[in-house]
């Protein structure tokens, strides 16, 4: 067999792979093609780190920017030393090069005590892999001759309120951990050259744990993963993340495999519907529910957003804000349905036209269906307090809701395709076969989340209503879901 060569060219990302687990590092050099493409929720966290990342420039304005698109590794090494040579004390994305490692640099500031990296980071804390994304750095900075005086992370501060516009320093904090990361530098070097080393053997043969979702959700999940059968211990509801590894570690793959003293008694009832291919229906319980609706019945789901930068005065960064509402209504039994529905105007603070909108829609009285109620129970809590004058209304809302997710979570109607999870998106197939998000524009709530934040991106008209159109389908479907499970339900118990 012929020496396999492999250049061992790494960046900041590839070096964070490899520290989150080797065999992710040598698929990305090896076997790119065996990745996964990245999903609207990731896709999204794209986009907001990006826009964190050009608001917190603002920290440190009068900067020159290196850009990565459109210029070769090389030249941005080049423009980036040209800088340099040139005494710009500000650089975004300066871009650098040591031990055949390739960095860029969010903000490069030189301070009063000399060169600061600042890495920008949209979370609202300091997490831990962060120190090791800032290691990098500074190895590479250092060894590129660079004298710098200090390493900080730059992220968001969630306790900041939005009141005209966005006030930069404000909304991020700083935070020095030059410190920490001078005392890795050691470590970075020698977990470099083992990464090196391992590039240059056969892919290591290393299993699935926590790391392949830890910190981040790894790329390769399918390959890794394609021996896992479908009834595994990882389906297993309610069953923590380091119990399934435990439980597979000793052989245990399948739920058959479980021993049943190990497993709660919903985790029992879940195997054991899972083996036998059974499911449950508890005729009582389901009556109890639907005895306590009363008329007219109300079907509600929200679509919201919670974006780091805050879009609305009086918001905080990852406050949840609802810009889209579907309501469908049966005045009485047998009475066809009636449906409301409000999707806000891009770029547009939603939040009083949406609650008054609703509350003149929702008769006083009305029984209030939500799958998972807490969330719109949250939300519009979150509004009485925004919308004083809407409080006391919203507040005899609150009590008229009805949750039919307590029925499957209590396991008084279980389908044992279920997999042990409750979301309408697995109930729905099971009970309204007919219904389906399969082949929508847009089919869950991350894509709701992104097509609303490209709809206020966008000038372009027709653009506009295609999103729409999009978003008013997919919220109408989840209500209409509801009304079609309870209708099924309804039928099982007569």
């Amino acid at each position: 067999m012929a020496e396999r060569k492999v250049s061992g060219y790494l960046s900041k990302s590839l070096f964070m792979a490899g520290h989150q687990c080797h065999k992710r590092l040598w698929l990305r050099k090896h076997q790119p093609d065996l990745s996964e493409e990245a999903d609207a929720s990731l896709q999204a966290r794209f986009r907001s780190g990006h826009e964190i990342g050009k608001l917190a420039q603002q920290l440190f304005p009068g900067g020159v920017e290196v850009p990565y698109e459109g210029m070769t590794h090389p030249e941005q090494l080049a423009m980036t030393q040209d800088l340099l040579d040139q005494g710009k004390e500000t650089i975004y994305e300066a871009t650098f090069e040591h031990d055949g490692v390739f960095v860029k640099v969010d903000i490069l500031h030189r301070g009063d005590a000399g060169w600061e990296i600042l890495e920008v980071k949209g979370a609202a804390e300091v997490k831990e892999h962060y120190y090791f994304d800032a290691a990098i750095q500074l190895y590479v900075l250092a060894g590129a001759g660079l004298k710098i005086a200090k390493v900080a992370i730059v992220h968001v501060d969630n306790r900041y309120t939005r009141r005209g516009d966005i006030d930069v320093q404000k909304l991020f904090k700083i935070v020095d951990i030059t410190a920490d990361v001078r005392k890795m530098q050691t470590d970075i070097g020698s977990e470099i050259a083992e990464m090196r080393a391992m590039l240059q053997e056969k892919m290591p043969t290393i299993d699935i744990g926590s790391h392949c979702s830890d910190p981040y959700d790894c790329d390769f999940h399918k390959h890794c993963w394609q021996h896992i059968p479908e009834d595994s211990v990882f389906t297993v509801g309610r069953l923590t993340v380091s119990k399934r590894f435990d439980l597979y570690r000793q052989g245990m793959v399948r739920q058959s495999d479980i021993p049943a003293n190990l497993l709660s008694e919903k985790q029992r009832h879940q195997v054991e519907s899972t083996i036998k291919q059974c499911n449950t229906l508890k005729t009582k319980e389901v009556r109890r529910f639907l005895d306590a609706l009363r008329y007219p019945i109300c079907y509600l789901d929200f679509e919201t957003v919670n974006p780091a930068i805050p879009l609305f005065d009086e918001s905080r960064p990852y406050k949840m804000i609802p810009f889209q509402y579907s309501l469908h209504v049966q005045p009485s039994e047998g009475a066809a349905l009636v449906h409301h529905e409000f999707l806000a105007q891009p770029g547009i603070d939603p939040r009083e036209e949406l609650t008054a909108t609703l509350l003149g829609q929702i008769p006083e009285g009305a029984s209030v269906i939500a799958w998972y109620e807490s969330f719109e129970k949250t939300r519009l809590r979150e509004l009485a307090k925004h919308l004083p004058p809407y409080a006391t209304r919203i507040g005899r809302l609150l009590e008229s809701f009805h949750d039919p997710i307590k029925l499957f979570q209590a396991r008084s109607v279980y389908f044992w395709q279920q997999k042990g999870s409750s979301s309408i998106k697995d109930v729905l197939p099971l009970l309204v076969p007919e219904l389906s998000y399969d082949e929508m524009d847009v089919a869950n709530g991350g894509m709701a989340m992104t097509a609303y934040y490209e709809m206020c991106a966008t000038q372009d008209p027709q653009e506009v209503a295609r999103i729409r159109n999009a978003l008013l389908d997919y919220c109408g479907l989840d209500t209409l879901a509801m009304v079609r499970i309870v209708e099924k339900l309804r039928e099982m118990v007569q």
